[in-house]
């Protein structure tokens, strides 16, 4: 029997990736999409991602390198292949970095998803699960935030372009009753696979916590900046979830085995594990590590935590890694990658 293929947009990038592995170890067939914007080119002008992939469960994975924005190159794609869905993670993704520039989150992200959904539609092609954020939420109203938090009063640029595509993916799942849509929200994944040969490599300054903290512990940043110690918190710094991000890529597994229920647009599940503050104690990295505090960045938000028992009850799906696992496998990672997937020392 053929296997489906489903087809993976920033395939090569740190999710994404993982994402791969799970597909691939549940059967399916993906192909990868990817345009290198925050992904490392390896040997074959393959992401060293997906090289790294094809060794850990020997098997060749069908990459193109492609911009959503080449609406001819997704055609092209598309009259290639037949998908029996997609899954979308390809765009910009730092908060800061949105609203220093946020017509060009704006143009790239919203852009490239509406070409990826005319381009979906045209060729019958309805199955999605799309891979939002938890910044739609904006500054929480309550706490734990569920499905049934109001979504749209987003601090930032990013956020707002997640909510927007959000939208127009409902709106389009109205119109177009054959189509199936489920839409994931997340806060802050973390870890990496605990082979330690894929994990998340940012490119330039990381714009999250964890993998910041552990370039500080590897040496390859001095210092790390706590960007506010005065937020209404137990130690005045942000409060924020994570998931470690095998546990996220099943999630969205679980997603796609959603879709074969003809589900419609599924209302967006937090996918959640651990929520601590940014100077948790409890993480080893800190004993090892400088840090300073330095002046709010401008988009955050003090405390931003979910409810996950709808994605149990809705996905039959439930994050197993606690923290000490997530940093476990970040640090496996980190040590046998010390450069990321640049010049690495993983064999």
């Amino acid at each position: 029997m053929e296997k489906e293929k489903v087809l993976v947009t920033g395939g090569g990038g740190y999710i994404g990736s993982h994402c791969v592995v799970e597909l691939i170890e549940a059967g399916y067939k993906p192909v990868v999409v990817d345009n290198f914007s925050n992904a490392v080119r390896g040997d074959r002008d393959l992401p060293e991602s997906i090289q790294r992939i094809e060794k850990l469960l020997d098997t060749s994975i069908e990459f193109h390198e492609l911009d959503l924005l080449d609406r001819p190159g997704l055609e092209k794609l598309f009259k290639k292949h037949s998908f029996s869905a997609v899954m979308h993670f390809a765009g910009l993704k730092a908060v800061g970095e949105s609203v220093e520039q946020p017509l060009r989150y704006y143009r790239v992200n919203l852009t490239a998803s509406l070409n990826l959904v005319e381009v979906m539609q045209a060729h019958n092609v309805h199955n999605l699960i799309f891979s939002s954020s938890a910044t739609v939420y904006g500054d929480p109203q309550y706490l734990p935030i569920d499905e049934e938090h109001p979504v749209g009063g987003c601090t930032n640029p990013y956020g707002k372009s997640k909510y927007f595509i959000e939208e127009m993916i409902v709106d389009h799942c109205k119109a177009e009753k054959d189509w199936n849509a489920v839409q994931l929200r997340y806060f802050n994944p973390i870890g990496a696979h605990s082979s330690g040969l894929i994990g998340e490599d940012p490119q330039g300054i990381p714009n999250n916590l964890l993998p910041y903290v552990a370039q500080v512990a590897i040496g390859r940043r001095k210092c790390l900046s706590v960007f506010g110690n005065d937020y209404d918190t137990v130690d005045g710094t942000g409060v924020r979830d994570y998931i470690h991000v095998v546990d996220l890529a099943k999630g969205h597994i679980a997603a796609l085995k959603k879709l074969k229920e003809t589900c419609g647009c599924k209302v967006c599940f937090s996918l959640t594990k651990s929520n601590v503050t940014v100077m948790y104690e409890n993480v080893p990295f800190y004993k090892h590590i400088a840090y300073k505090i330095a002046p709010r960045r401008s988009g955050d938000i003090a405390s931003c935590y979910a409810d996950p028992r709808l994605a149990e009850k809705e996905l039959g799906w439930k994050a197993h890694f606690g923290l000490d696992k997530m940093c476990e496998d970040l640090w496996r990672w980190q040590s046998m990658n010390p450069t990321g997937f640049s010049k690495s020392t993983a064999s």
